[in-house]
């Protein structure tokens, strides 16, 4: 690999840039050659991040790359080569402890990737050699080795497929593991390769890896005795990749083309780019704040110490003489090492532990969402999924949801509804009815009346039948794996081909898309039945009973360019038909216009209904044009450079003046409480935009279906039609309509509140935007230069303006476009994406937030994702409830430790006021070292895991609530500025609380006074109670774990001191505290000013307490009217002390 690369990088080896060779089987293409192998990688697979002689450098370097990591690593430092006022143990004990906690949960993680990939590496794999079979690990496959998998196993690289075990030299892949999807898949061989592997003589000529899974370009060369080499194309319909399942095929021979970590799969394993929340942000601004809080005062304390000692007496008292090294020192080198001892005497107000305990909260309170039974479906059997901790609270925050139409809003269950040939309607109905003039019964077409043609009809029924990539897939005894589960009953359609009155046959249709199989079934109903492919050859039941064999000559298949595919085929009498469906926009343009019209009402009537159309139309090739196109399109297949262009053209080519027969509607019904969820999401201040790649009238009618147009919206449309309507330049229309549109919502509308939507305001006018990709092209991508930054503003503030966005003919890469524009606009409003499709996932990894639905259009979306939830209405609990909860947990947490790491700050700090600026410590070192390790820190981390200041069920039937902690609400400047300057009340009162108290010399029995040591423990006696006491007033859902650790560690607290006081322990050399604690406590006075000073420090909060309107369970017997009153109290309160 090394090699290549250099190779590469000098300009060395060109060839190997653009494309491999590749010898099958390792066998020289001529004798008279020698044979030299290519060198290609292994087929090793690395997911894992470290070795074990890696690991320590490489993850120090990563975790000290982190500022406050690296601040406390300089800060150990100082302590150990400057004579400062602490011991290196202060600040190297809790930076330690980070560091190894952080690496151990880094490397566990590491070793379950080592782990993973050892059991894919040292997988047994069957590889031909010669006529032999050998037994192979995984990771010594070479390129060019010809690989044996059996049914249910999985490819071990990506493969060439050379051999099936069947008849029709096809075999069926399955690729969940890869892009989740379970339909089945059809891949072929290699046309004109021998049987008999072990003569094949051959070479591959294809592209270098790349990591798209569904192209593929290569050749291959085919040497028969001294004959000139035949050339195969080879296509993605020829390889079998790696990590995909091979399914219903005996077993398979293929040639290894890509190994290891060149294989598409691996090439696709890459991190998704580091997403940061909002509070991470926020917490690095206030980081800043505390630092230079920190600065300021060892500058003051430099400089007060030098000022005090310039007065006569005090740089050098007769009890304290200075050595002559100390007079000799530089007087600006003194300054600096009191500056950095100041610093260091300080540090402790910079909560280096707050990032462990925000990791941990982020790692065990994600798996809520996992145990949370109300995500869990049980027609699929999975709950959610969390595939990133590192946006829980970023739930909480969401002001933009853009979500996929099919298989989000709507359940993608394809059901053939009605159809319609040369104009005229026809609905299936089990009995009869009447339906626009016709009268519809059930049986076959034949029996209706005043209808098209007969001819037409069966030209119609033959395109359903031919025109797709379906596969019919054999009865099993047990019938339980049929394919995606689309199974059927074939009404009196034997295995052969045969007319069975009795028994009813069961077969399953395998297919890469439900439409394929409703369009199907669809022509079943009306008498024509697909009975498989087989050879090449469709075979189709008619309503006589009669089966048609047609020749399957190419597929031109499917793309979302296009957004239309075709089949050739010939019939038996020898005609060339070409059959097409697409989307109408895609295929009117390619039919004659005089058709057109009588297709296009029902067409458009059937969108409004809100089903899928699709247009069906067919071309009969004459011998002429069908040699030109075989000859075209075998051409371009083998090419290796630009091989889709050359397709394309071909494709565009073929599909011209076509004759419309008739359209199809498929009906797509809607989730389960879609509506309601979209409802609550407006309702919480969420604006919802719909990106759809379906067609406008539909995409309009799910809109209103799911309440996000209400009949009183005012839709502004800025389509290829309106633009059209002007009867102007594209362009003219374009900025007419964006300034008539701006005008209308954003200058004339009233001024609205933030937060208020339609269900608030009835008065105001609620306006829907309709945009389609064309026209966005155009706002996107203007003619003039000068006018992108116009049109995207005025666009993007009337998006704002409209309770919902609608946006259809979307292409994927258009889909990301709108996620990054509104991501990056003013105010950098948080954005969350769901889809359930592989067109979705450039939205999902555009957005802040990113949710995969487990739907049927696979896993690529919940694999690309930061979230996966079985159903559209989980959204709904997961941002109201979830993502509120775990806001408010986490912007308490910050708050919490900033304001107490100032409390046990401040007094160390007023302390050298009154000890001539020596940096004496006010605290012993094992409390400096212990108080955010252990006395204070599980009672946060219980309250961030469990804390429901407002019962789950209030914040489902309350939406509005949502709205209350928008824009970051409780880590904003205000509620800091609350939480610092409480952290500066309640320091300033525990050091003056027990200097008065000190003001009284003898406070023993005995006469005794105290020293400085009891001044300190006293302070810290009161600093703990008093922090741990606030958190306890701010919680209000107490279970047995924050009963524990709340009164258990004021309990740890307690024994602890104890336990250190009153042993004398051999490796201290100076022993500060011994029985200082039980002295302390001896004395009365110490005992009234402990319990006076954190009753002073909580009666705010006490207080606040005792008035507040009851809270938590009992707010669900509150009003309605009452409980968002007291809701909005409650959260006002709680932005400074955040419950």
């Amino acid at each position: 690999m090394l090699r290549r690369r250099l190779n590469r990088l000098l300009g060395g080896d060109e060839r190997r840039v653009d494309s491999r060779t590749i010898y099958v089987g390792h066998r020289s293409c001529s004798a008279n050659e020698v044979f030299i192998p290519p060198k290609f990688c292994d087929n090793r697979i690395v997911s894992s991040k470290y070795t074990v002689w890696n690991f320590l450098p490489k993850n120090l370097f990563e975790q000290f790359r982190r500022i406050a990591n690296f601040y406390f690593l300089i800060i150990f430092l100082v302590q150990v080569i400057v004579d400062t006022p602490t011991s290196p143990v202060t600040s190297g004990l809790p930076l330690f402890f980070v560091i190894t906690v952080t690496a151990i949960k880094q490397g566990y993680e590491d070793w379950l990737r080592h782990k993973a990939d050892n059991e894919v590496n040292k997988y047994q794999v069957t590889v031909l050699e010669g006529d032999r079979r050998i037994q192979k690990e995984s990771e010594k496959i070479k390129v060019g080795d010809v690989v044996e998998v059996k049914e249910d196993e999985t490819f071990p690289c990506d493969l060439i497929l050379l051999k099936s075990s069947r008849d029709d030299d096809t075999c069926f892949v399955t690729t969940a593991s890869l892009d989740g999807e379970s339909n089945h898949k059809t891949h072929y061989t290699v046309p004109d390769t021998e049987n008999d592997l072990e003569s094949l003589n051959a070479t591959i000529e294809c592209e270098q890896p790349q990591p798209d899974l569904y192209k593929f370009v290569g050749r291959m060369h085919i040497y028969r005795n001294d004959q000139e080499p035949a050339v195969r194309s080879l296509g993605p319909e020829n390889l079998l990749l790696k990590g995909a399942t091979l399914k219903n095929t005996q077993k398979i021979c293929g040639v290894a083309v890509y190994t290891g970590m060149e294989t598409k799969m691996a090439l696709n394993y890459q991190g998704k780019s580091q997403k940061r929340s909002a509070v991470e942000k926020s917490i690095n601004a206030f980081l800043l704040v505390y630092l230079s809080i920190l600065v300021s005062k060892a500058l003051v304390c430099t400089t007060l110490k030098y000022v005090w000692q310039s007065k006569p007496g005090q740089d050098e008292p007769w009890y304290n003489e200075k050595t002559q090294r100390e007079k000799d020192t530089n007087l600006y080198l003194k300054m600096f090492t009191d500056f950095l001892s100041f610093m260091v005497l300080f540090n402790f107000i910079i909560p280096v532990s707050m990032y462990v305990t925000v990791e941990m909260q982020k790692f065990l309170g994600s798996f809520f969402i996992t145990w949370d039974k109300d995500f869990f479906d049980p027609e699929i059997k999975e709950g959610a999924l969390v595939n990133t901790s590192d946006l829980n609270e970023e739930l909480g925050q969401v002001e933009y949801v853009f979500t996929d139409k099919t298989g989000t809003l709507t359940q993608n269950n394809m059901e053939f509804i009605e159809c319609c040939i040369d104009g005229f309607q026809y609905k299936y109905r089990d009995a009869s009815s009447e339906l626009d003039g016709f009268c519809v019964t059930d049986g076959p077409v034949s029996k209706l009346q005043q209808k098209a043609g007969r001819e037409k009809e069966e030209l119609f029924l033959r395109a359903l039948c031919l025109c797709h990539t379906v596969q019919v897939k054999e009865p099993t005894g047990q019938g339980q794996d049929q394919g995606d589960g689309l199974t059927d009953q074939l009404d009196g359609v034997g295995m052969d081909g045969e007319v069975l009155h009795s028994p009813l046959e069961q077969r399953g249709f395998i297919a890469s898309s439900p439409d394929e199989v409703a369009l199907v079934k669809g022509a079943m109903r009306y008498g024509f039945t697909f009975l498989g492919l087989e050879s090449k050859t469709m075979k189709i039941l008619n309503w006589n009973n009669d089966i048609e064999m047609y020749e399957l000559l190419h597929v031109l298949n499917f793309d979302p360019v296009r957004r239309r595919m075709s089949v050739i085929v010939r019939s038996k009498s020898g005609d060339t038909l070409l059959f097409c469906k697409g989307a109408d926009s895609s295929i009117f343009p390619r039919v004659r216009q005089e058709e057109v019209e009588r297709i296009r009402v029902h067409v458009e009537r059937n969108a409004t209904e809100g089903y899928r159309t699709l247009c069906v139309a067919y071309k009969s090739l004459s011998e002429e044009e069908y040699t030109q196109a075989d000859a075209g399109l075998r051409e371009a297949r083998l090419a290796l450079q630009d091989r889709e262009e050359k397709l394309m053209a071909v494709y565009n080519q073929v599909e011209t003046g076509m004759s419309l027969i008739g359209a199809t509607a498929v009906e797509d019904r809607l989730q389960d409480e879609a509506a309601e969820t979209m409802e609550a999401l407006q309702g919480a201040g969420i604006k919802v935009w719909v990106l759809t790649g379906d067609k406008m009238e539909t995409a309009k009618s799910t809109c209103y279906a799911c309440r996000l147009f209400q009949r009183n919206t005012e839709l502004l449309e800025l389509t290829v039609r309106t633009l059209e309507d002007g009867g102007r330049r594209r362009e003219e229309r374009l900025h007419e309509l964006l300034v008539e549109y701006h005008k209308k919502a954003v200058q004339d509308a009233p001024p609205v509140k933030a937060g208020v939507t339609r269900s608030w305001s009835s008065t105001s006018q609620d306006y829907g935007f309709i945009i389609d990709g064309a026209t966005l092209s155009m706002v996107l991508n203007p003619s003039s230069e000068s006018n992108s930054s116009r049109y995207k503003n005025l666009f993007l503030q009337i998006c704002q303006n409209c309770t919902s966005v609608l946006c259809c003919r979307m292409a994927p890469l258009q889909k990301a476009q709108i996620v990054k524009m509104v991501k990056n606009s003013k105010g950098s409003p948080i954005t969350l994406s769901i889809g359930d499709g592989a067109n979705d996932v450039s939205m999902i990894l555009e957005a802040h937030v990113g949710i995969g639905i487990k739907g049927k259009e696979g896993r690529q979306a919940v694999r690309n994702s930061d979230y996966a939830i079985p159903k559209l209405k989980h959204l709904k609990k997961l941002l109201l409830a979830h993502g509120h909860l775990y806001y408010v947990r986490i912007a308490h947490l910050v708050q919490y430790f900033f304001y107490k790491n100032l409390c046990f700050i401040l007094p160390q700090f007023l302390y050298q006021f009154f000890c001539g600026y020596s940096q004496q410590p006010l605290y012993d070192a094992a409390y400096l070292t212990m108080y955010n390790i252990c006395f204070t820190s599980m009672p946060i981390l219980a309250y961030s895991l469990l804390e429901q200041h407002i019962c789950i069920e209030v914040l489902l039937d309350n939406a509005t609530l949502y709205r209350e902690i928008a824009k970051n609400a409780m880590l904003r400047w205000g509620p800091f500025l609350y939480w610092t300057l409480l952290g500066l009340f309640h320091g300033l009162l525990f050091f003056f609380g027990v200097r008065y108290l000190f003001s009284n010399p003898a406070l023993q029995d005995n006469g005794q006074v105290f020293g400085n040591w009891s001044y300190g423990t006293i302070v810290f006696t009161v600093l703990v109670f008093t922090v741990t006491l606030k958190l306890a007033l701010d919680t209000r859902h107490w279970t047995w774990i924050n009963h524990f650790v709340i009164w258990g560690s004021l309990a740890f607290y307690v024994f602890f001191s104890f336990f250190w006081g009153g042993i004398i322990w051999p490796f201290l050399r100076q022993q500060r505290l011994y029985f200082v604690f039980a002295n302390m406590l001896s004395s009365v006075s110490a005992w009234l000013v402990i319990i006076l000073l954190i009753l002073l420090s909580l009666l705010p909060e006490i207080l606040l307490v005792v008035f507040r309107k009851p809270r938590g369970p009992h707010a669900r017997q509150l009003s309605k009217a009452g409980l968002l009153q007291t809701s909005r109290l409650r959260l006002s309160h709680h932005y400074p002390t955040s419950t």
